[in-house]
Order: C-alpha cells, then structure tokens, then sequence
C-alpha cells in the first residue's frame, strides 16, 4: 500500500557533489565535509515508506534537512544518489514532459507562505493549477468555487488576498491544492506562520478533510505537538540523517536518541497517549464469566488476593464482581455469579489520557477499558497512567492506588464457566 517510497536519498550542496558522495557514504560530518570541501552535506542515506491515505509527518529544527527532502518528492530538487518511487514509478527517469505532467496531475504542494499571487482574486488563485493543466474558465471556477466552500470561504472568491487574514490566506492555499485533485499533497510549513488558534484551526481543517479525501499527505513540521497530533506516522531529521521514524506512540514513549528526548520535555503527553496505552497487561487480569460458579468465583479470587473481578458476556463487558458479592452468592447458595454482577465503570479506548486522570481523581472504583460494542479489551491500570503522564505532574504526588492494583491472575475465561 506504499505510495512513495523513498530509497537511500542522498543530496550533496556544491558545485562536484558526485566527488564527495563516497566520503558521505563512509560517514563523514556535515562540518567535516563542509571544511574539506566547501560542499554541504543535505541529506544522508535516507530511506521511508509513505503509506496510500496517509498523513506522514517530517520533523526536525531548522537545517535538518526535512524542506530538502520534501522537495525531492517532485524534483523540486534532484538527488545526488537514490531513488523516489510514487506509485512505484521512479520518478527519477522521468522526461521533462512527463515530470511536469507528474507535478500538475500527481502532487500538489501548500507553501508555508501562502504563495497566492496579489494580483489574481481568491477565485482566481484557487483556479490556478487548473488553469497550468489546461482545464476550461467555466469548467476551472466551478471545482474552484466547491473547493473554497469546502475549506470555509464561500463568498470571499471576489477579494484578494490582502485582504484577507493569515488563516484564510492559507485556506485559499489548500483549496488551489484540493483543485488539481492531486493524489498527494506537500505540506511545507504550511500552518507555522499562523497564530495558535488559527494554526489550531487549521489542524482541525486537515483532519476533517482527509477524514473524507483520504489524500496521502506529507506535512513538513518542527511543531512536536503538531507532528503528534497529525501524524499516523513521524520522522524526525538531524543534519540530515533519520533518526527515528515510527507512530506518534513510538516517538512518545520509546525517544531512540536525547535529540528526541529534547523534543519530548514540553509535550502533553495525556492529549497524545488514550486509555488502550494504560491497559494492564491481559496476563495480570482475572476475568469470569456470567455462568461462573459462585464458590469458584470466591476460590480464585482469594487465592489470588483480589478484591473484584469484571465480567464478561462473551466478549462484553457485563459488569464487575466484588469479592465481598462472591461471599454472598455463596452464602446464598447460588449456583452462579449472575446475579450479583454490579455496573462497572468503563472509558472507550480512544479516550484521551487527561480524561482518564480526571475519571481516576474523581473516583477509587476499578475502570475498564472498552472498544466497539463494549468488547472488554482489559483492567485500567492506575500506576500506568501516572508513570504515562508524569513528565506533566511536574513530580506531583500520584493518586493513591487502590485496592484494584492488586496482584492478579492469568485470564481463566471459559474456565470459571460452569
């Protein structure tokens, strides 16, 4: 399903590039190779997968190499050595013809700037790239005016782009880009110049939109928080290297290098990270089931020194079974735990973390973690969300952990059934 593939992308600044490649192969500095040659080192043995439907996000401070990368993607810039693969063509081998039919019909790039010419109307601007392909006035207006409707600015195509604001300067931007009906979209910087509440707006534009195009976008960012929340997948640059690329769960909680780390100090990792990265693990949890034998029920439990276990219908969560319930249907005679199942609180697994501690602040009762249909998927772990958002405790004191931290036991499922 990869729809670029990027393979051992070197790039090398200088009149003899093709003279240093080797030096650059063995490892040698961007400050070495700078003070030998005179050449600058851009990009080192990259290599990426970018997945079809995708928002991929390139990341890195200013001089690690990610502009440079990105405009590889449409030969903005040529490689020194390797290979650009989209839709398994190596663009590369492409003709003069062919690469600017590739640039008008394949990918559409939103400029950090806006790039919108003073001259021409919102309309005008947003009609573009329709007009380089060739398309017809009434035809290109047309998928201009719908693009701009989908991005907010019905009624602004007869203004210019002085007088509108940053934010819709950029909405004009991603509507000229929607046009060309490009498979793939470069983003470069394109929200950095915004204010945080229009740069917050425009995140919330994004994912809207792709929740219904289903583009494959490369956004260019050196926003942590902005690559987290928009990325399905990050790499992160340094002087031109990859130094690491995986989901936004991988960067956030397995930093590969302190360079990453560094990223890491001022992110809000509670609006990151959802109840399914706080679940106990499956082989610590006992669960029973609704035909669970009330005295067997109890045994378990107390060998395991428990004091409540959920219980599942099938796959769902019915509910949670107290020890000192357990000690009732026994002494009732009960032939199973049914009766004496009680309501159990349960967040979605897509809850956001900061949520979770609030649920957690508010109440000592056990929590469980649903996903669709209210499929148990396990046990809320409480020293897991304070160890996932400590960095933001500032080293505050933790909720006490209850009685539901408790050792447990393997999952017995069906054989707790009577």
């Amino acid at each position: 399903m990869s729809k670029i593939e990027v393979r051992n992308i070197y790039k090398i600044f200088g009149p003899h590039p093709e003279r240093w490649l080797e030096r650059a192969r063995q490892g040698v500095r961007k400050d070495e190779l700078l003070a030998e040659s005179g050449h600058t080192l851009g990009l080192r043995d990259i290599s990426l997968s970018i997945e079809h439907g995708s928002i991929y996000v390139i990341m890195g401070l200013s001089g690690s190499g990610k502009s440079t990368l990105i405009r590889h993607f449409n030969r903005l810039i040529e490689p020194t050595a390797g290979q650009i693969l989209v839709d398994d063509v190596d663009v590369m081998t492409l003709d003069a013809r062919a690469l600017a039919r590739f640039r008008q019909q394949k990918i559409s790039m939103v400029f950090q700037r806006f790039g919108l010419f003073p001259h021409r109307t919102v309309l005008e601007n947003a009609a573009y790239g329709l007009q380089v392909q060739g398309v017809a006035r009434a035809q290109r207006e047309e998928k201009a005016l719908y693009w701009l409707e989908q991005v907010g600015l019905q009624g602004f195509e007869k203004q210019f782009p002085h007088q509108l604001s940053g934010g819709m300067q950029q909405r004009v931007g991603l509507a000229r880009a929607l046009a060309t009906d490009a498979d793939i979209l470069l983003m470069d910087e394109a929200f950095s110049a915004l204010d945080p509440l229009i740069r917050r707006e425009m995140q919330d534009q994004l994912l809207e939109l792709q929740a219904r195009l289903n583009k494959t976008i490369v956004f260019i960012t050196h926003d942590l928080d902005e690559a987290l929340r928009l990325g399905n997948r990050i790499a992160i640059l340094k002087d031109g290297e990859l130094i690491q690329e995986g989901s936004p769960e991988d960067i956030l909680l397995s930093p590969a290098t302190d360079y990453v780390q560094a990223f890491l100090q001022d992110v809000n990792r509670s609006k990151v990270l959802n109840a399914t990265h706080a679940v106990r693990e499956s082989s610590k949890t006992l669960t029973l089931t609704m035909r669970t034998r009330a005295a067997h029920a109890l045994e378990r439990m107390s060998e395991r020194g428990v004091r409540y276990a959920p219980v599942l219908d099938g796959k769902r969560l019915a509910g949670v079974l107290m020890r000192t319930r357990a000690e009732e249907a026994v002494r009732a005679g009960a032939r199973d735990v049914s009766g004496y199942v009680d309501e159990m609180t349960s967040v979605p697994a897509t809850t956001g973390l900061d949520e979770v501690l609030g649920h957690m602040l508010r109440s000592n009762e056990p929590m469980a973690v649903t996903g669709e249909n209210d499929e148990f998927l396990g046990l809320l772990s409480r020293s897991k969300v304070v160890d996932l958002v400590t960095p933001l405790m500032d080293n505050a004191a933790a909720p006490d952990a209850p009685a539901q931290e408790e050792p447990s036991v393997p999952a017995v499922g069906g054989a707790n059934a009577a």
